[in-house]
């Protein structure tokens, strides 16, 4: 497995698993087979409602807390101050442990810096060991970070290469703040791309395992979501090649749309 490091030394492994609308029974199945499989990265989140069986996957493996790396996030109804400090504690009884390994802002809200001064006091007492953000454009960053006194160390967008974040990765790279991506496959869109075809050919791998080697080669995180047990295996598999910087410059020259402008303010 290949790290980031975030702003504060905390390692953080480039590859995880998404696990929006893995819910359930099937749910449970799905996420205990991706720990198995070798997945210790696990993205969540409390609007995602699967908090309870992740605590449960993780406690059931056998395998020892600390070796997991378990993101959650504070959803929009419960930003401010004290209604984040309440669901950071209701998130760690869904997981099942005493501390995340990072909590981000789900999304910008009016509230945020008051959602961040909590999330700056979880951080001082050793609950969490990493926050940051979800979905902030860089002026939305700007904002936040006029009054922070811990700087954000993640922030998460949407990626892949139909929209590749160029001028978000550049602003937050420069801020220190490492990038995650979500939706990092296009649910399946990129299946039948040219220069992904050819590539998957030229390395004998699938176009998926192409799209997730660009991503952690181009400095962004990635957690692919799968309940398919032989999708998991493959996603995982993307640490014996290596694009050349040339073709990681193909599939960055796909890019055809930027993220949609966000009008929400935070306030001052």
């Amino acid at each position: 497995m290949l790290y980031q490091t975030l702003n504060n030394g905390v390692a953080i492994p480039v590859l995880g698993l998404g696990t929006y609308k893995l819910t359930g029974d099937e749910g449970l199945v799905a996420i205990k087979h991706a720990i198995q499989t070798g997945y210790r990265h696990i993205d969540t989140a409390s609007y995602y409602d699967n908090e309870t069986i992740i605590g449960t996957a993780v406690k059931d493996s056998g395998i020892p807390r600390s070796e997991f790396f378990l993101t959650s996030k504070v959803w929009e109804t419960d930003q401010g101050y004290d209604a984040t400090l309440r669901a950071f504690e209701h998130t760690l009884e869904n997981l099942q442990t005493d501390y995340l390994d990072l909590y981000l802002i789900h999304w910008p809200h009016a509230l945020s810096k008051a959602t961040w001064r909590a999330m700056e006091y979880l951080y001082d007492q050793g609950k969490v060991k990493a926050i940051g953000v979800s979905n902030f454009s860089n002026h939305q960053l700007e904002v936040l970070m006029e009054d922070a006194v811990v700087m954000p160390m993640v922030n998460q967008l949407e990626r892949h290469p139909y929209m590749i974040q160029a001028e978000a990765y550049a602003y937050n790279h420069n801020q220190g703040i490492v990038m995650e991506a979500w939706r990092p496959l296009l649910r399946g869109a990129l299946e039948e791309e040219p220069i992904l075809v050819t590539l998957s050919q030229k390395y004998g791998k699938s176009v998926s395992q192409i799209v997730l080697r660009w991503q952690i080669q181009t400095g962004f995180v990635v957690f692919p979501k799968s309940a398919n047990e032989r999708r998991q295996a493959e996603n995982f598999d993307i640490f014996d090649f290596e694009l050349s910087p040339s073709e990681c410059d193909e599939i960055s020259g796909l890019h055809k749309e930027n993220s949609p402008a966000s009008d929400i303010i935070i306030e001052k």
